[in-house]
């Protein structure tokens, strides 16, 4: 078959951030990193910025060539955002709109060509709206290489332009409003059909939602109890966002391996971060299938043994 000759630019999904808590270093990708403007390469690896509304800052970006050619970038402010697969920490792409910091950042260049092993600095500013929210309002100051890389095989020929950037954590002065929930929480059973046949196990999904206008740093418990209040699962959950930005949801799950066969309870998810504290449960009944179908069996039988009952019992007067 011949190959289709169209071209599809995507640009890489996960682009590289500096993280915030680990060894001071700049977002790199071993071809090209990008960092606050600073003495040393990654001595600064993330903008912490703060102002007023309506105030502006001044700051400059480090793009560093790693490489042994010229290498050529397009410049963008960026919105941050967090991924529906992980909560990971992401960025807007240069196509999408841009509504909070990534709309806010102006370059002074917004394409750049930096010479092998070289670096070139930039300067930007960050211009909050009269009208913005106070809080805080992640993004990034993005490097995204020129050059397409083919990828992908089949009968579509795509391409992938890869991108870096520097985080950038910017907090607008004023109030500030943790709020976090736990919402939609569900448990999808998977049990034999024949009670000890072989391992149960249940998916408990939830949505965690920050509806506050700070970052959060969440931990959350996983407790479940059977019948009279047996304790039958109680831990702290991994899987969870090292930060979850302002008005972000996501939904997540949690195997719960080894899960009851037969038994009548409640699993509760209780989420923590500084200062807030919110808890939401789900109730469950484990019950065989056979066992199920027993019971259901019987009870048909057992109603419709006494509707025909009632049918031929005269009435009385």
């Amino acid at each position: 078959m011949r190959k289709t000759s169209a071209l599809l630019v995507a640009l890489l999904a996960a682009l590289l951030l500096a993280a915030p808590g680990t060894t001071a270093r700049a977002a790199e990708n071993g071809e090209w990193a990008v960092f606050p403007a600073a003495s040393e390469l990654g001595g600064r690896p993330y903008f912490y910025l703060s102002a007023d509304t309506g105030g502006t800052i001044a700051d400059r970006v480090t793009v560093s060539n790693k490489t042994a050619a010229p290498l050529t970038f397009r410049l963008y402010g960026a919105d941050a955002y967090n991924t529906e697969r992980d909560g990971g920490f992401a960025v807007r792409t240069r196509g999408e709109k841009q509504t909070g910091a990534g709309a806010w950042i102006r370059l002074g260049s917004e394409r750049v060509t930096v010479p092998a092993r070289g670096h070139v600095t930039v300067p930007f500013t960050l211009t909050v709206p009269a009208d913005a929210e106070p809080g805080d309002h992640p993004g990034a100051v993005v490097a995204l290489d020129e050059r397409i890389a083919p990828g992908g095989s089949g009968s579509v020929a795509v391409g992938v332009q890869r991108a870096v950037g520097a985080r950038v954590y910017l907090r607008v002065n004023g109030p500030t409003v943790p709020a976090l929930s736990v919402e939609d929480v569900t448990l999808d059973q998977d049990r034999p059909l024949v009670p000890g046949a072989r391992e149960s196990s249940a998916l408990v999904s939830y949505t965690l939602h920050n509806r506050g206008n700070v970052t959060l740093n969440p931990r959350v418990a996983l407790r479940a109890e059977g019948v009279f209040g047996r304790t039958l699962l109680d831990r702290n959950l991994a899987k969870i966002p090292s930060e979850l930005l302002p008005r972000q949801k996501i939904r997540l799950t949690e195997r719960w391996a080894d899960a009851p066969q037969f038994d009548w309870g409640q699993v509760t998810l209780t989420a923590t971060a500084k200062d807030v504290r919110e808890s939401a449960h789900a109730s469950f009944l484990a019950l065989p299938w056979l066992v199920g179908v027993v019971l259901l069996t019987t009870g048909t039988g057992a109603g419709g043994w006494w509707l025909l009952r009632r049918r031929g019992m005269p009435s009385g007067r």
